[in-house]
């Protein structure tokens, strides 16, 4: 490949030059940067990063490959790939093809040789924007004017393109102890499955399932997934969340669903400048002041004020705080069994300080039956 055959392009007129990756084509969207050293292949096929061009910021990827089981979804859901070098060829007894081979059977654009730490300080310093990855035969111009047609984060509703079709269910390992219901806005499937190792069984139901869909299920316990876009645009699952609480069943959060299950109970979420997104996020819990090294991947944040008080919801305590820039990481309802967390307990390949959280809301289960 030529140097410069291709470019990356921001709305605000910046161009990085690299060299095509994945698939030929252009990709448009919200291009955000992730720490991650490892685990490229279950940033790729996690459903919260549609509609994004996710730039790694550690300089080689591809180098394990990828295979048909570290993937959190069935395929790559970003809306492009951008990194320094991706590797020529891969070394593991797991791997199945090379990165390149894989983003572009599954019609990924993607672009290398480009001067991440740049870009990185770029968006760190102007904020997550909107941008575009494209052949150097593009004219600068006319790729400009579709990166400024492009709709912007705030206000989409990305859940529903990344939500199952259909109901489906996983079965406890083991013998069943209680019925989960994911509401499924992006779900990663280490969710369930690690809920099904506790001997859960999980019914995952579509992002458009109405209320009353979730409560006749009638479940012991409500799960409300991870997921791409602004929470404020979802509002399908605040009456199944205020329903099911309200009969004293708990209630479960993660990233997109701990913004919606905040905003439920009245609290107001905001854009973050360029957003949280990497695997190694220092994050407090009150309660002991234990500090959890974590995997996160969201643009938005849950409202609180000086004080620490949710604004809005009197009913919602902080349990958790992000140590970078104090922003909400954990809530817990002040008399239902509800809690929820923006960041991704469930992190493959990790880190897995906490796992825990299923634990608690296994145990809510557990003292709701006796």
């Amino acid at each position: 490949m030529i140097p410069g055959s291709a470019y990356l392009l921001l709305e605000d007129g910046r161009r990085f030059p690299g060299v095509p990756l994945g698939a030929p084509g252009i990709a448009l969207g919200e291009v955000v940067f992730n720490t991650s050293m490892t685990g490229y292949q279950e940033i790729l096929t996690d459903p919260s990063y549609a509609g994004q061009l996710v730039t790694m910021t550690y300089p080689l990827m591809g180098n394990y490959g990828v295979n048909g089981e570290d993937r959190e979804s069935d395929g790559p859901q970003v809306a492009g790939f951008v990194v320094r070098e991706a590797s020529r060829v891969y070394s593991s007894w797991r791997g199945e093809a090379s990165l390149q081979e894989y983003l572009e059977e599954h019609g990924v654009v993607g672009i290398q040789e480009v001067d991440t730490r740049a870009l990185t300080r770029h968006i760190r310093s102007q904020g997550a924007m909107r941008a575009a990855i494209a052949p150097a035969s593009s004219a600068t111009e006319e790729i400009l004017e579709r990166i400024r047609a492009h709709p912007r984060m705030e206000g989409l509703d990305l859940a529903c393109g990344v939500s199952t079709d259909t109901p489906y269910e996983i079965p406890a390992q083991g013998s069943e102890r209680f019925h989960v219901v994911a509401y499924d806005f992006g779900v990663k499937s280490h969710s369930p499955l690690i809920l099904s190792q506790m001997g859960c069984r999980v019914s995952v139901l579509p992002a458009d399932t109405p209320a009353q869909g979730i409560l006749a299920e009638e479940p012991d316990g409500l799960f409300v997934s991870n997921g791409p876009g602004d929470p404020a645009a979802v509002e399908k699952a605040t009456e199944a969340i205020l329903g099911l609480s309200e009969r004293g069943a708990p209630v479960f959060g993660i990233c997109l669903g701990h913004q919606l299950i905040s905003r439920a109970f009245g609290a107001r979420t905001y854009k973050l400048p360029f957003g949280h997104h990497g695997g190694n996020h220092p994050v407090k819990r009150l309660a002991g002041g234990a500090v959890e090294i974590t995997a996160q991947n969201h643009g938005f944040a849950v409202e609180q004020d000086e004080r620490g008080e949710i604004p809005g919801a009197p009913e919602l305590r902080l349990t958790h705080v992000n140590l970078y820039d104090g922003t909400v990481e954990g809530v817990a309802h002040r008399d239902r069994p509800v809690f929820s967390v923006q960041y991704h307990p469930e992190a493959a390949p990790g880190p897995h300080d906490s796992r825990y959280l299923f634990e608690e809301f296994v145990a809510l289960m557990e003292e709701k039956s006796t």
